[in-house]
């Protein structure tokens, strides 16, 4: 994957923290960044797409039937959890 080089510029405390721990992990501080700016972005987008859930969920709130059909399926999922562990 091609990669883009790029300057950031960090509180120094932040800068002395992040050296730490990109040497006890034993990476370069370039991917100790891409990793935090991984899960932050993932973070962020996950939370995006459940507020546009919950949205459309306020507009069109499930039926009886519906309610019915998730809570069975939080059952089945949570049985299956349980099993697994």
């Amino acid at each position: 994957m091609p990669t883009v080089k790029t300057a950031i510029s960090l509180p120094e405390p932040l800068f002395h923290r992040a050296e730490n721990v990109a040497h006890e992990l034993q990476i370069s501080r370039s991917q100790l960044v891409a990793t935090a700016i991984d899960e932050f972005v993932k973070r962020y987008e996950r939370r995006a797409l459940i507020e546009a859930i919950n949205r459309a969920y306020e507009e069109d709130p499930p039926t009886t039937e519906e309610k019915e059909l998730l809570q069975g399926i939080r059952e089945k999922q949570r049985k299956l959890l349980e099993s697994e562990s």
